[in-house]
């Protein structure tokens, strides 16, 4: 091992309870031990645990899997009231700790306004006779329930109702019951959820939020009197020596309602500020709590929580480091950790451990290869958040993901088998066969590498002198260098199989390959708009490709994902972008994580840049463009330069036959997830 990350594999305490090195699998929704959103309620989930046994078996220090809400989405059942569950935790516990790794159970006082109510359900809530009929099946109300009257942060028309102090009761009184049959169950410790992120704690906790008027809200100790009296439940039921984590927002990084601050931003904070949270976090480590589980925002401001590729690496170290400061037990920092920074800052005494998420769910060796000095065989996570959090929203609409993808959080876009390891496997072809993938993109890539691992013997057709397809393109804006590493992942992974790779070979006719199976992954062409002038428009990819230069004032035409980040690419390099979107609202794309898009769009608003929404593209000139607005309206926009990105068509090679199979793009224009994920579906049948 490279002795820069010396530092990550010392031992620390949390009370009393030893972690052999300073690596946290931090919590990700969806990987809870207790299930999650299912309607069979809670139980001991053996994917969950099939998943964490694996990373304790690869190095990880502490785990601490997902939010476990302490009572049922569905059925409203508590779960302490399910014996059988913590039986099957104790004997899941003893594996763990043969491992020598230790873990850690989150468990949540609920998210309030932040509950992501789907398009599905918002409708049964919004009206009193289907809230009533619902109400057995799942209490919509009672998951909404805030500290006081406010509108949903996915669905603005809803009002969450007021909590009660009888629920805040019950609530503690869940807290203290279900960590001590966690303690029973042999579980190293327990992390409350969370005066974090916006959640239910922290809505109690920030003034903008909280309006009440009795003992759990005006002043900062009532603000903070939910959070403390947890602790206290918990410590009085299971001892002052068995360790209380706090999930832990140092800053909220808001200004104003579902209104993030962009990194650097001079701002007025309206959520928590560095003051308050200097007391705050003194405070909550004086009630009880053994350590802070920290990183920055709420789900105003989530991509600081969940960071994107837009975010900076290591975007909450500064803050995390600075609230060191004012206690005196652990703190764990989050957000884009880099493994090298991360071990400097340890070293240094700024943090205790470094928390890693989203990593773990793409490689779940990747400790193990650091240690074993091969960095580079470890799959980047590329912060697409395509698998594993992909709630979605845009203008007007409440969580547009599918129920599907509710009920699976945390499943990854680049490794399928993670949280689905019975749906997705490795198993030897019954037969080896002789089989040909058009197309040197991901998805081909993907193809040919699982095959290569089934027994096949594999040939990989690429037109041109790169792997990568047009993953290339997207891929080349700076702030992509995740994008890029995944890449050169896949040409190295290539390399290790005997699959013949023929690079400048392109396949016109599939009838000329000897190959009893056939992978089509030939990818999708862009789509062209019949407007006057649009040979005068420059393509997205020849754009992100620098095979054609743009002057300083560029048109988009086209607001989903990919204009979004070419816009966003040109600010960055000092352009002056305008945005021309057709829809009323900026990457409307189910699927497309919030915090994601809602990066994209504060930036825009934040730094100004122009953008016409319900806007179509009626003419391209020389020097600019005429657009037609909802109203109908036209007018000018000026510029040097128009990018086009209004999205891609199929292209497939051949059809779908017997022995012909279509993937990726090539089959439906998607993600790297559709992408990975199709050709598992057609490659683990051959």
């Amino acid at each position: 091992m490279n002795e820069k990350y010396n530092a990550l594999f010392t031992p620390w305490k949390i009370r009393d309870v030893e972690i052999k090195n300073r690596i946290v699998m931090c919590p990700m929704g969806g990987t809870s031990l207790f299930g999650w959103f299912e309607l069979t309620g809670c139980h001991f989930d053996k994917e969950a645990a099939k998943l964490f046994l694996e990373r304790a078996k690869n190095n990880v220090g502490l785990i601490i899997p997902g939010i476990a809400p302490l009572r049922d989405t569905f059925w409203g059942k508590w779960l302490w009231q399910n014996e059988k569950m913590f039986l099957e935790l104790k004997e899941f516990m003893d594996e763990i700790h043969k491992t020598g790794a230790k873990l850690f159970i989150q468990l949540t006082a609920g998210m309030g306004r932040s509950w992501a109510i789907t398009e599905l359900v918002a409708p049964l809530h919004k009206n009193k006779f289907t809230r009533a009929i619902v109400k057995p099946i799942i209490d919509t109300s009672h998951e909404l329930a805030c500290p006081s009257p406010q509108p949903s942060r996915w669905a603005h028309d809803i009002e969450c109702p007021q909590m009660t102090v009888e629920q805040i009761h019950e609530i503690i009184e869940a807290f203290a019951k279900t960590a001590k049959l966690c303690k029973d169950a042999g579980v190293d410790g327990v992390e409350v959820h969370a005066v974090h992120e916006g959640y239910l704690l922290d809505q109690f906790s920030i003034e903008f939020f909280n309006k009440r008027d009795d003992e759990y809200g005006g002043s900062f100790e009532n603000r903070y009197r939910f959070a403390v009296e947890v602790v206290k439940a918990i410590k009085e039921a299971c001892g002052e020596n068995y360790p209380v984590s706090l999930r832990y927002s140092v800053e909220s990084k808001m200004k104003g309602f579902c209104e993030g601050a962009m990194p650097g931003e001079d701002y007025v904070e309206v959520g928590r500020a560095m003051a308050e949270s200097e007391k705050a976090a003194k405070y909550l480590q004086d009630a009880g709590y053994d350590m802070l589980n920290a990183d920055n925002g709420t789900y105003d401001s989530w991509y600081w929580a969940h960071p994107p590729m837009y975010m900076p690496e290591n975007c909450n170290l500064d803050d995390v480091a600075h609230i060191k400061k004012f206690v005196d037990i652990p703190v764990v920092c989050a957000g884009r950790m880099d493994a090298e920074v991360g071990a400097q800052a340890v070293a240094d005494g700024k943090i205790d451990a470094v928390g890693v998420a989203r990593q773990f769910l793409v490689d779940p060796q990747w400790i193990t290869k650091l240690i074993e000095d091969r960095v580079e065989e470890i799959k980047p996570c590329i912060c697409c958040h395509a698998g594993c959090f992909n709630f979605s929203s845009s203008k007007g609409h409440a969580n547009t993901q599918d129920l599907t993808d509710t009920m699976g959080l945390s499943r990854c876009a680049l490794n399928p088998q993670t949280m689905q390891s019975k749906k997705y496997k490795v198993t030897p072809a019954k037969r080896q066969k002789n089989i040909a993938v058009i197309g040197g993109g991901i998805g081909g890539m993907e193809s040919a590498i699982l095959l290569a691992k089934r027994g096949h013997k594999v040939t990989l057709y690429e037109k041109s002198d790169k792997l990568g397809g047009v993953f290339i393109a997207a891929s080349a804006p700076s702030f992509k260098e995740k994008d890029r590493a995944l890449i050169a992942w896949y040409i190295r992974e290539l390399s290790k199989y005997p699959i013949d790779v023929k690079m400048n070979t392109e396949i016109t006719d599939i009838k000329s390959l000897d190959a009893d199976e056939i992978i089509v992954a030939t990818g999708a062409k862009a789509k062209n708009i019949p407007v006057k002038g649009a040979e005068k428009a420059v393509e997205a990819i020849d754009f992100l490709l620098n095979n054609k230069e743009v002057g300083d004032n560029v048109v988009v035409i086209g607001g989903g994902l990919t204009g979004c980040e070419i816009a966003y690419e040109l600010y960055l390099n000092g352009k002056k972008p305008t945005i021309v979107e057709m829809q009323d609202d900026l990457i409307t794309t189910k699927g497309i994580c919030l915090a994601n898009t809602s990066y994209l769009r504060d930036f825009f608003k934040t730094n100004k840049v122009p953008v016409y929404l319900e806007t179509s593209l009626t003419e391209i000139q020389n020097d600019g463009v005429t657009v037609k607005d909802k109203d109908g309206k036209e007018f000018k926009i000026n510029a040097d330069s128009v990018v086009m990105s209004v999205g891609y068509n199929p292209s497939p090679l051949a059809k779908k036959g017997k022995h012909i199979h279509v993937i990726g793009d090539a089959d439906k224009v998607g993600n790297l997830r559709t992408v990975i994920w199709g050709a598992w579906d057609v490659c683990m049948k051959l």
